[in-house]
């Protein structure tokens, strides 16, 4: 596929700009090729720069608006400070390397609704002009794949995945925003909790996993945490070992909830001693999750190898994945 812009501030007949991208899909920490394509308009310009970005739609937190015309989180220099002469053709091969923590845009062929790009930045006659972002397909690592599958496999339903504007406090975290996914538990976890939101934040060596139980709900704040290497992912019995996560998890919630609650009582004894009124609390629980909402069942057995989890097909019946929003706050 490919875009067209002509450089605006140049006028009609300026250079016109094609971006060809090799369309296979990209793993993280993989790379993008491509060729930029420069047709000269009716007159020789000076070209001070031309230069490829990765954009990402992210929101500035959560109920914010979105970025204009998206976050940059990397960049590639292609050249600059040459001549293009009129009617010139000109084409530039490109490999761009995309960072190891760029959040997927599908699994098993299922589009996230997370927006990714390639764009091209053109700088001349001191001004500069952007070609429309070309959107780059990303697709799970194997230790990506290995996490999923169990959830899959435990019977979690995928609601949305969308990407926050913040930092991940106490992590080596290089982008300014990290992914989100928000899954509605299975049936053995109902009673427990109503919401998982699971970040894999991936590094040359191994994936940070953090799994948050209800979130935006009474009884937040429990946070697991959990350290995967890339390495000897076919020696491990996923869907056990992601069934323990999801039990210390829920196990941590009732412990902030208790405490919480603890908490609470003492405060309305205060307060119901120098005043009289009434509070209203607690949080929602959307109904018929599990009818609306594809599920991440069925991605095959623990084997001993993991050829199978690169088909992550049971999420192809997940519905709607707009954006849920994003939040400014580090989690701790």
């Amino acid at each position: 596929m490919v875009f067209k812009r002509v450089l605006g501030s140049l006028g009609v007949g300026g250079p016109v700009v094609d971006t060809v991208l090799d369309r296979e899909p990209v793993r993280p920490g993989g790379v993008v090729r491509g060729h930029v394509r420069l047709r000269g308009g009716g007159s020789a310009c000076d070209l001070e720069h031309l230069a490829l970005e990765l954009v990402a739609g992210v929101q500035a937190g959560y109920g914010g608006e979105e970025h204009e015309g998206g976050v940059v989180f990397d960049r590639l220099q292609l050249g600059g400070g040459f001549r293009l002469d009129a009617r010139e053709h000109r084409d530039i091969p490109f490999t761009i390397h995309i960072p190891r923590e760029t959040p997927l845009t599908e699994v098993s062929g299922q589009p996230l609704g997370v927006v990714l790009g390639v764009r091209v930045e053109l700088a001349a006659a001191g001004a500069k002009d952007h070609g429309d972002p070309e959107p780059l397909i990303v697709r799970p690592l194997p230790v990506q794949e290995a996490v999923l599958g169990a959830l899959g496999r435990l019977g979690f339903g995928l609601v949305a995945a969308d990407l926050r504007l913040a930092h991940i406090a106490g992590t080596g975290q290089r982008l300014p925003f990290h992914q989100e996914i928000e899954l509605t538990p299975a049936p053995q976890y109902l009673h427990d909790v109503n919401e998982i939101a699971l970040t894999l934040l991936t590094g040359p060596d191994a994936m940070e996993v953090f799994l948050e139980a209800d979130k935006r709900g009474r009884g937040s704040g429990a946070l697991g945490r959990h350290t995967v290497r890339h390495e000897g992912l076919e020696q491990r019995h996923w869907t056990g070992e992601v069934d323990s996560w999801i039990r210390a998890l829920i196990e941590s919630r009732a412990t902030h909830t208790a405490r919480d609650d603890r908490t609470g009582a003492v405060i309305a004894g205060v307060t119901a001693g120098t005043a009289t009124g009434g509070a209203v609390g607690g949080g929602m629980v959307a109904a018929g999750l599990g009818d609306a909402l594809g599920n991440l069942a069925g991605l095959g057995d623990d084997l001993g190898d993991l050829g199978g989890l690169g088909d992550l097909s049971a999420l192809g019946g997940t519905k709607d994945l707009g954006g849920s929003g994003s939040e400014e706050a580090s989690r701790g």
